[in-house]
């Protein structure tokens, strides 16, 4: 019974990393907080920056806490994850327009 902890695919990080992502991942929590609760911002840069900041937090939490980079032993969990985005983008993408679709026949 072997617990090689290092085998392919299992891709360990370093309290340096933990460390960056953390504190990465509190800023990218914090900017848009702040702006929210500050008030003095117009509803279309809010929405800006909380769509930008959410999908960095995205990226962050993928890379320092997930390992997922392009090392040939993460190759597979990355072309998972590409397929499973494009998959909701699929089914989003043709939800609006199949409702866009119905809204239109309906008002004729």
């Amino acid at each position: 019974m072997s617990h090689d902890h290092n085998s392919a695919g299992a891709s360990h990080g370093n309290v340096k990393q933990y460390t960056i992502g953390f504190i990465l991942s509190v800023i990218l929590t914090i900017i848009p907080f702040g702006m929210v609760m500050s008030g003095g911002f117009s509803r279309g840069i809010l929405i800006t920056v909380i769509a930008i900041t959410a999908a960095v937090q995205v990226l962050v939490q993928l890379m320092f806490f997930l390992h997922m980079n392009s090392s040939s032993e993460q190759r597979w969990n990355v072309i998972a994850f590409i397929y499973t985005v494009l998959c909701i983008a699929v089914l989003l993408i043709g939800s609006v327009w199949i409702m866009n679709y119905l809204h239109f026949n309906m008002m004729i």
